[in-house]
């Protein structure tokens, strides 16, 4: 302890040896330490740089996946009459001049019952079985003890979950049970008891042949509409198969009155969107020109991300945008660059206002299709039965194709894989490319055929931002560099913080013995002064 405190003092040489070993240490960790807070600094900012990189890609891409999907980028079928149907049109459609007269003549409605009145909810209903038929197939509901009555009754047909709907009505001093089945004709049921049933249960039967059952209310019926003078029947009051690409939705039914439906273009709001696209770009072409900045003398170190291969992949991909083929069909604009969209020198995009707006008044379907892809099929023999946006865009080769032949059904493979057979159609199989694809073969069908989905600028872009951020692609590869580095700069820290402490401990050993020696030193000269002034003094 007397070692140690004089060692603190520096008692023996007179020196503030503890400062000294502190200043030492220092000035050796120094150096080695700047240069590990420099690492740490400039990781972190690459760290940060790269996830605001990749939030600026998602975010552009999820903003214009949302505009496209909105639907306000393409054609919307307009309608005469709104208060008798709604009209708009499917993702891939192409309305061209669309024209029709539309009159709804019927309704699809859900058959409905009523029953006589009873006491009240908890009244016996009997016991016994009831059964329900919808179509071909048919539902047991059973009534015992612990469920005779009108609730238990209604809860027991809905636990049957034959897609009818039962509920309680109850009214001063009574109540009714009502049920209510699918919509359209297909949806009509019956209720059905034993013969000879006579505990009560029989009262909510119904059929042709049934007396003294349950009132009908409302009988099921098809949708009844009349597209430019010839009838067609629908069992729902939404129909998407009667004009090709547009979806109907009934309101109301009045015979003899017609609607037109015509197509409104959304061409204010193509120009808008091509003008807020080239802005998005830019603004992130700006973001990462500045990432990748090149240092220069006067003007700093340049940006954190200069010479990154993941940022180079994205600028890369991002410039190949204008040039790119969003839309394989017909004769129109197949990329940006047809409708006015160019590159500036320094990579920014603009928008050529008079080539656009031409682009619009020739071919405004065509521009239109550039947000809106469609998918095609070579041969009108094998018919894309999956819808927009369920494949990933691209190109598709069918091979070996047949078609089914009465109780044989029909095969074939997409990209060399075979495909799966489902009901009456061709389905790629999990682990494809072409995952979602789902065709039919009519007879007559080629034994080849090509599937093209279009990319649009939607997907286009959804393209490069899955390429760069997928598991394999170069925003992981950056990633998993830059926390590798992380971890290598954590370990030479580590390592610095080791060695800084075991130079310390040196120091103060050996500044340690330094002092004990002095001490020792000093003890001696201070014996021989002493023994020098005693024989001075007896002289």
């Amino acid at each position: 302890m007397a070692s140690s405190i004089g060692y603190s003092l520096g008692i023996g040489s007179g020196i503030d040896t503890k400062s000294l070993i502190a200043d030492l240490t220092a000035a050796a960790k120094g150096p080695k330490e700047a240069l590990i807070k420099q690492r740490e600094e400039r990781n972190t900012a690459q760290l940060s740089t790269l996830s605001q990189v990749a939030g600026a890609i998602d975010s552009f891409a999820t903003a214009l996946s949302s505009l496209v999907s909105g639907g306000t980028l393409y054609s919307q079928p307009a309608v005469s009459d709104p208060t008798m149907f709604t009209a708009k049109s499917l993702a891939g459609a192409r309305l061209g001049g669309l024209s029709a007269e539309v009159e709804v003549k019927q309704l699809a409605k859900a058959q409905s019952l009523v029953s006589t009145p009873l006491a009240s909810a908890t009244t016996a209903v009997g016991q016994g079985t009831l059964t329900i038929g919808v179509g071909t197939k048919t539902f047991d509901v059973v009534i015992g003890a612990g469920n005779d009555n009108l609730d238990g009754l209604a809860r027991a047909i809905n636990a049957a979950k034959s897609g009818v709907t039962a509920s309680v009505i109850t009214e001063a001093g009574s109540a009714r049970l009502v049920l209510r089945g699918g919509v359209g004709e297909a949806q009509a049921f019956t209720l059905s008891v034993p013969d000879g049933t006579d505990s009560g249960l029989e009262r909510f039967a119904y059929g042709p042949s049934v007396t003294g059952g349950m009132a009908l209310t409302q009988a099921a019926q098809d949708a009844i509409v009349s597209l430019d003078g010839v009838d067609v029947k629908r069992p729902s009051n939404t129909i998407n198969d009667l004009i090709d690409g547009v979806e109907f939705s009934l309101l109301r039914a009045e015979p003899g009155k017609t609607v037109t439906v015509g197509v409104s273009r959304p061409t204010a709001a193509i120009e808008q969107g091509v003008n807020d696209f080239v802005a998005a770009y830019n603004e992130l072409h700006s973001m990462l020109a500045e990432a990748t900045r090149i240092g220069t003398p006067g003007k700093g170190d340049g940006g954190v991300l200069r010479g990154d291969l993941s940022v180079r992949e994205m600028q890369r991909q991002l410039s190949q945008l204008t040039s790119k083929v969003l839309n394989n069909g017909g004769e129109g604009p197949r990329t940006l660059a047809d409708i006015g969209v160019a590159t500036n020198r320094d990579g920014t995009l603009r928008v050529d206002a008079f080539r656009l707006k031409a682009a619009l008044e020739t071919n405004a379907e065509g521009v239109e299709a550039l947000f809106n892809p469609g998918q095609s099929s070579s041969s009108p023999f094998v018919s894309i039965v999956s819808k927009v946006g369920k494949v990933k865009p691209g190109a598709y080769q069918l091979t070996d194709l047949v078609p089914p032949n009465g109780s044989t059904p029909g095969s074939g493979k997409v990209n060399g894989v075979a495909m799966i057979w489902s009901g009456s159609s061709l389905v790629a199989p999990a682990g494809s490319p072409a995952l979602g694809l789902t065709v039919r073969l009519a007879e007559g069908a080629p034994a080849t055929a090509t599937i093209n989905v279009d990319f649009g600028l939607g997907g286009a872009l959804q393209a490069v931002r899955d390429s760069l951020r997928s598991r394999t692609g170069p925003f992981t590869s950056s990633q998993e560099r830059l926390n590798a580095e992380a971890e290598s700069i954590a370990d030479a820290r580590e390592k610095m913080e080791m060695r800084s402490e075991a130079y310390y401990n040196q120091l103060v050993k050996q500044f340690g013995a330094m002092e004990s020696r002095v001490s020792a030193f000093k003890a001696t000269q201070s014996y021989l002064e002493q023994q020098i002034k005693m024989w001075t003094a007896g002289k």
